[in-house]
C-alpha cells in the first residue's frame, strides 16, 4: 500500500477543458476558474495550477506548475477560440494528465487535483476507456483526485456512467450544470482540499496489484554512489558505520533528488517497513522520492528478520504423519471406551442374576400332570394335564437408581402479566394520548 503522508500540503490542480460547443462562453469560464483560483489560494498558499485544452487535429495544449492566476487565464484566453470544437477527446487528455502526475511523482508527493468540465460524451473506442480505468487503479494511491462537471441541458448522457467510475474510483464527484450561471457555484463547491476530508477505505482499495510491479519499478530510481565531498553518515541511523552490520564493507549511497544517504542495511530495513506495496520500493525519508533497491538484498534481510522472530517448530515429522497419529490415537481411544462399556453391562448383567440364584424364573405357560382315580379309591387311576400359567416371580429388589420425579405442570407459578401500558399515539397526528381518548394536538377520537 503506497503510504499516505498527512502533512502533505503541497497541491496542483489541473484544468482540463474539454467543451466543444458554447454552452460555456468564454466569459463565464474565465470568471469561474478565476474566483475558484482567488478562493482556493485562501486555503492553501502551496497551490499551484495547470490546464489542459485540446486544439484542432488532436494538438493538446498543455501547461503544468503555473504558480499565477493571469497565467491560467492567458493559457485559456490565447487558445479559446482554436479548440476542438468537433468531438470529444476525454480519454485522450485523461491519459496526458495522468502521466504527467506519475512522471512528477517520482520527485516528490503533492495532492493532485484534476477538474473536468466537459459539455460532449466521448465517442471513442471502449478500448480507449479501458486502457485509462487501469491507469486510474494506479493514479489513486499517488494523492490523485478527479472531479466531474458535465454543463449542458440534457437531463441524461450516454456517458455518465463511465464519468461516474472515473469520479469515483479517484475518490471525487460528478456534478451537473445545466444553467451557465450555475458553473462558479459548482466550482467554489470544490474549493476545500481533498485530504481535508477523511475518505473511508477499505484494504481491497488500497491493495496494489501484483501485475503492477514492473508499472513501480520503472517509475522508482536506484540510489547513486556518493561524490568525493559528500560525508557518509546514513539518514537513519545518524552514523558512519551501519549499527546493523557494523561492516565497514557496507557502502552508504544518496537520492539523487535531495543527496539523503542511507546505509544498505538501514535503507532495506525501512523499506520492508515503509513500502509502497513491494518491499523493494519505498519513498525518500527526506523528499519522499520513489527509490527501488535491489530485491533479493531486499528479500534476504526480510527472512532474516523472519527466522529471528518466529519460534521454532519441530518439523521432523510430517504433516501426514501427525494427522495419522492424531486418528490412529483417535481409534485407539474410541475402541478403549467400548470395550468400558461392554464390560460394564457384563458386570451389571452378573450382578443382576445373582441376586436371586436359588429360584431360577420358570418357563411360561408350563404343563402340569396330576393324577385321579376315577369310582372311588378302588377305581381306575388315570393322569390329566392341566395347562396353566407360571408362578408369578417374587419382586426383587430395586437397584437404586435415582430418578428425577416430574414436575406437575400445575405447580410451576404461572407468568405474570405485563402491564399494559395505556398511552397511545394518535393515528392522525402520532401525538401521544395519555389517559384519554381524544387527541390534544388535531382533536381526533381514538376509540381502539
Amino acid at each position: 500500500m503506497l503510504s499516505r503522508s498527512h502533512n502533505i500540503n503541497s497541491e496542483e490542480t489541473i484544468f482540463y477543458i474539454d467543451l466543444v460547443t458554447n454552452f460555456i462562453k468564454r466569459k463565464n469560464l474565465v470568471k469561474a476558474i478565476r474566483s475558484f483560483i482567488k478562493e482556493k489560494n485562501k486555503f492553501n498558499s502551496l497551490t499551484s495550477w495547470g490546464v489542459v485544452l485540446f486544439q484542432k487535429d488532436e494538438n493538446p495544449i498543455c501547461e503544468y506548475d503555473l504558480k499565477e492566476t493571469e497565467t491560467v487565464i492567458k493559457t485559456i484566453t490565447d487558445n479559446w477560440d482554436t479548440r476542438e470544437i468537433e468531438k470529444s477527446y476525454l480519454e485522450n487528455g485523461l491519459y496526458e494528465i495522468l502521466a504527467y502526475i506519475f512522471r512528477k511523482s517520482r520527485e516528490a508527493r503533492k495532492n493532485y487535483r484534476v477538474i473536468i468540465i466537459s459539455d460532449t460524451p466521448s465517442k471513442l473506442a471502449d478500448d480507449y476507456y479501458n486502457a485509462l480505468y487501469d491507469l486510474l487503479i494506479k493514479a489513486k494511491k499517488f494523492s490523485a483526485f478527479i472531479d466531474i462537471i458535465r454543463v449542458g441541458k440534457e437531463q441524461f448522457y450516454e456517458d455518465d456512467v463511465k464519468l461516474k467510475v472515473i469520479s469515483s474510483e479517484t475518490f471525487g464527484g460528478m456534478f451537473y450544470c445545466q444553467e451557465e450561471k450555475l458553473l462558479q457555484n459548482i466550482l467554489g463547491s470544490l474549493v476545500q482540499n481533498k485530504n481535508e476530508f477523511k475518505v473511508l477505505k477499505s484494504a481491497e482499495t488500497e491493495k496494489v496489484l501484483k501485475e503492477d510491479k514492473l508499472f513501480y519499478e520503472r517509475l522508482a530510481v536506484d540510489l547513486i554512489s556518493l561524490s568525493e565531498e559528500d560525508d557518509e553518515i546514513c539518514i537513519i541511523c545518524e552514523q558512519e558505520l551501519c549499527p546493523i552490520c557494523e561492516a565497514h564493507s557496507d557502502e552508504v549511497h544518496k537520492c539523487f533528488n535531495c543527496n539523503a544517504k542511507y546505509h544498505s542495511c538501514c535503507s532495506a530495513k525501512y523499506s520492508i517497513a515503509k513500502n509502497i506495496g513491494f518491499r523493494h520500493l519505498f519513498r525518500c525519508i527526506q523528499c519522499e522520492t520513489l527509490l527501488k533497491l535491489d530485491e533479493e538484498y531486499v528479500n534476504m534481510i526480510y527472512k532474516e528478520d523472519l527466522g529471528e522472530n518466529l519460534p521454532e517448530i519441530d518439523t521432523s515429522k510430517s504433516l501426514v504423519e501427525k494427522i495419522e497419529e492424531g486418528s490412529k490415537d483417535k481409534v485407539e481411544q474410541k475402541q478403549t471406551e467400548e470395550l468400558e462399556e461392554v464390560s460394564l453391562e457384563g458386570e451389571f448383567i452378573e450382578e443382576t442374576q445373582d441376586i436371586n440364584p436359588e429360584e431360577p424364573p420358570s418357563p411360561l405357560n408350563s404343563e402340569t400332570s396330576k393324577k385321579v382315580k376315577v369310582g372311588g379309591f378302588f377305581g381306575k387311576e388315570i393322569e390329566i394335564k392341566i395347562k396353566r400359567d407360571s408362578k408369578p416371580l417374587e419382586s426383587t429388589p430395586e437397584l437404586s437408581i435415582e430418578q428425577k420425579t416430574p414436575t406437575s405442570i400445575t405447580a410451576l407459578k404461572p407468568p405474570r402479566k405485563r402491564r399494559v401500558s395505556r398511552i397511545k399515539l394518535c393515528k392522525i397526528c402520532g401525538a401521544t394520548l395519555q389517559g384519554t381518548i381524544t387527541c390534544p394536538m388535531c382533536g381526533a377520537k381514538d376509540n381502539s
